[in-house]
């Protein structure tokens, strides 16, 4: 901890930071021109491991909540909700995967700010941010690489 605060003040910076650094975020990567996000990129590309989304069905159970977490995309001007993306078209589907891969990034891009936490937090909140964070961003990562890998599977028989 380089900055010593009181309690008060530390709770009301971490969310603060906590609500710049998730919609900061979300509103940047909506700027960003959708050719920016290739699903295929090294990072967004469904792994065997990930046996075409089902280790998050099994693992997690994401069918059962994933519908239940809030889409951020349609927030911002230029973003583009996922649920708008049901056509059964490839263009459609290409679209779709393109956004999973922005808002996964978003997401991981956020987890990346815990450091930053470091600064003004003792050690005990550092704790509980790192909680947060992956509280936060994990199941929104996980729902983004299940729809990617469930839709790049249906891509594929559709073209």
């Amino acid at each position: 901890m380089l900055v010593e605060l009181s309690i008060g003040w530390v709770i009301t910076l971490n969310v603060a930071a906590w609500l710049a650094i998730q919609f900061g975020l979300a509103w940047s990567l909506t700027q960003f021109a959708g050719s920016r996000f290739n699903s295929d990129s090294f990072f967004a590309r469904t792994r065997n491991w990930e046996r075409r989304g089902r280790i998050y069905e099994r693992t997690f159970a994401v069918k059962r909540w994933k519908d239940k977490l809030p889409d951020g995309a349609g927030w911002f001007r230029g973003g583009i909700p996922k649920a708008r993306l049901r056509a059964a078209t490839p263009e459609s589907m290409r679209i779709f995967l393109r956004e999973t891969w922005r808002g996964e990034t978003v997401h991981w891009l956020a987890l990346f700010a815990l450091p930053l936490f470091c600064v003004w937090n003792p050690p005990w909140a550092v704790l509980v941010n790192a909680a947060y964070a992956v509280a936060a961003n994990l199941p929104c990562i996980l729902v983004q690489r299940y729809n990617r890998a469930r839709f790049r599977q249906l891509l594929a028989r559709t073209i």
